[in-house]
């Protein structure tokens, strides 16, 4: 009943990503069950102040190790954590709490176990023949047949009794460039031109767009969001308007480059300060959520805080002003559980993650209370989630300081008036004497400071600033402050 006021594009949205199996066990070993998750999970997330959890797939699935997205029983939640029951009343736990649960769905490919769908009756039933078509070559899979009206049917089925059935709130859609483009992940001549020679998937478009419609006419407040490395356009379009009808889509190319320019030596950042600017040329060409999801702490990628460089101190600095830095950017927000705690260990299916750390070093304990700070902001402060997607909501107040590697910028709300200045010192040097222009003449207090003692900074701290009428950065008035060294302030007027 509450899906509309929490799933909106004017609302807060900042997701918690987990794996039910190791997100925590019992014994050092066991799984928690979905009503284990009840107790455990939910306060935890209210506590971090979390609006959304996303399950990675819960749909029955044979192989521990594909994390659920080689999904054999389409309608069935894993025996693994319990009953289909057990599951329903986790879901409705979570929504008593005011937590919103989506869940990731995988139409794009399926196993080639005997047990699941392939060759499901003696024939390529649900897949195409032809392996040009048929066989996905990343994942040693199936490929659905989308020209079949029966497949698709079965897949948008599907979508809408975990919905009808479960109250999910969303569903992000796993692959979906595999689905779009015929040639993805395939050499010259491993595959097959679409009528007009293209490379585009054409019954898979026509496929997404009728699944979005279709789940949107039934579910009007539900949300899908795709998973969508490329460029393809309006993926956040609604369907009648010829997009593909999805609520939001991951911004992979904003992962990316930050990504890139956080895990380099801050010495060189000069030389990269334009992949961080580049994010807001196209920020507001589709409704992005902005991810850093399992994805990116496996497979030897390390974890967020491995990735980041410098001595033990300067990695945590770096996740702070990282953190600060995707909290006050436009698009909502994703985050995979352990990161927000700062787990040194990549992820692993195979085991729990590591709690031990947040009473073995205070550090880890400093970083989740800033996480749980910064989702406290987002949700209170509507310049910093009340329009993500124009404009309106943004304006730079200084993007060419790339030679000290400054960024500062401010999120608007429009309908209050409100406005966050946001500065971003990128390098450990503490910046004296630094003069920001302001919108508005008043006194200027920080609410948040990533160098803060409490979150394990110096704690090179600005107090409240009155604005004086010199100009900067195209304003007649400025405030003069100190930058923590690799740290994010963020700025609020109030009132004398």
């Amino acid at each position: 009943a509450k899906r509309g006021e929490s799933n909106g594009q004017s609302r807060p949205i900042s997701i918690y990503e987990l794996h039910i199996g190791s997100w925590r066990r019992k014994n050092g070993w066991e799984w928690l069950t979905y009503r284990d998750l009840i107790g455990d999970l939910i306060p935890y997330i209210k506590e971090m102040g979390f609006t959304h959890i996303e399950l990675m797939p819960v749909a029955e699935h044979p192989y521990d190790g594909s994390w659920g997205y080689q999904v054999t029983g389409f309608f069935a939640p894993t025996r693994r954590f319990g009953t289909p029951d057990d599951f329903m009343a986790f879901v409705d736990a979570c929504h008593a709490a005011d937590i919103g649960v989506i869940v990731d769905w995988v139409p794009a490919h399926f196993p080639t176990d005997e047990h699941g769908l392939g060759f499901f009756d003696g024939t390529h039933l649900y897949e195409h023949a032809d392996p040009r078509k048929g066989h996905q070559p990343d994942w040693g899979t199936y490929v659905f047949n989308y020209g079949r009206n029966e497949v698709t049917q079965f897949l948008i089925s599907n979508a809408i009794f975990w919905m009808d059935k479960y109250h999910i709130d969303g569903l992000r859609v796993d692959a979906v460039a595999s689905m779009l483009y015929l040639d993805f992940s395939r050499k010259p001549g491993e595959w097959v031109a679409n009528r007009y020679g293209g490379r585009e998937n054409l019954e898979a478009i026509a496929f997404i767009k009728r699944f979005n419609k279709e789940l949107h006419r039934l579910f009007p407040t539900a949300i899908t969001v795709a998973e969508e490395s490329t460029s393809f356009p309006g993926v956040t379009r609604s369907a009648d308007e010829g997009g593909l009808g999805f609520d939001y889509k991951w911004n992979m190319g904003w992962m990316h480059d930050t990504l890139q320019y956080f895990q380099s030596d801050p010495i060189y950042r000069s030389f990269q300060h334009g992949t961080l600017t580049f994010s807001l040329l196209y920020a507001f060409s589709e409704k992005f959520l902005l991810p850093f999801s399992h994805d990116e702490v496996v497979h030897l990628k390390r974890s967020m805080l491995d990735k980041m460089p410098g001595d033990v101190w300067q990695r945590f600095a770096n996740l702070r002003l990282l953190y600060a830095y995707q909290w006050s950017h436009p698009g909502k927000k994703l985050l995979f559980m352990g990161s927000e705690f700062g787990q040194w260990r990549e992820w692993s299916e195979a085991r729990s993650l590591d709690w031990h750390l947040l009473e073995d070093e205070p550090k880890h304990k400093q970083l989740q209370i800033m996480v749980q700070k910064l989702n406290e902001l987002y949700r209170l402060e509507a310049a910093l989630h009340e329009e993500d997607y124009s404009w309106e909501g943004f304006q730079w107040v200084d993007l060419y300081d790339y030679e000290r590697s400054i960024l500062s910028y401010y999120r608007h709300s429009p309908k209050s008036g409100e406005k966050i200045l946001v500065v971003l010192n990128f390098t450990p040097v503490i910046r004296y004497k630094f003069r920001l222009g302001v919108p508005e003449a008043g006194t200027y207090k920080e609410i948040l400071n990533t160098d803060a003692a409490d979150f394990g900074g110096s704690n090179v701290v600005n107090e409240p600033c009155q604005s004086v009428e010199v100009f900067q950065h195209d304003q007649k008035n400025s405030i003069e402050l100190t930058l923590p060294p690799l740290g994010a302030i963020y700025l609020k007027r109030v009132d004398e």
